[in-house]
């Protein structure tokens, strides 16, 4: 699928259930365009439940995680991303930090953080998947769809075209 998120704006930035992200994150990743259908996850300065998750198989969806907006340590590294391009994740969108930005510029995935931060994180393996999650002006719901490119993060309700 081929899109922009300003035509989409275009298009359909009047539909409810239409949501625009405000503009907080850091594009990483090599794929500066991607979209999918959301899982949510809800976990402070933890990758217990990131990992899990990422370790599932799944077509077409983006991993959308509340980490508190903490920037005391980051959620993923470049070992948890290589994870979730092996099992079919097209983008991940983290309200926290990331490291091994390097590494994952290179990757085939989306990834949206904001800030790189050298600390991993710590395994008390808190979390909550599945529920509906909200930051950056949007609330993030599990089997929304979700599409994201140079311009911004777009939320909708139903898959647009």
């Amino acid at each position: 699928m081929t899109f922009s998120t300003a035509g989409l704006c275009d298009s359909y930035s009047e539909q409810e259930h239409f949501q625009i992200a405000e503009p907080i994150f850091n594009c990483y990743g090599a794929n500066t365009t991607f979209s999918g259908r959301i899982s949510t996850l809800k976990t402070f300065e933890d990758d217990i439940l990131i990992r899990a998750m990422l370790s599932e198989k799944v077509k077409d969806r983006v991993l959308v995680i509340d980490g508190g907006g903490s920037r005391r340590c980051a959620l993923i590294d470049g070992e948890i991303v290589r994870l979730a391009i092996d099992n079919g994740w097209q983008g991940i969108i983290v309200y926290g930090c990331l490291r091994d930005t390097v590494a994952i510029s290179q990757l085939p995935i989306g990834i949206r953080a904001l800030h790189a931060h050298p600390l991993k994180t710590h395994k008390k393996d808190h979390g909550d998947r599945d529920l509906v999650i909200s930051f950056a002006g949007i609330n993030f719901k599990k089997d929304h769809f979700l599409y994201a490119d140079i311009d911004g993060i777009i939320v909708s309700e139903t898959m647009l075209s």
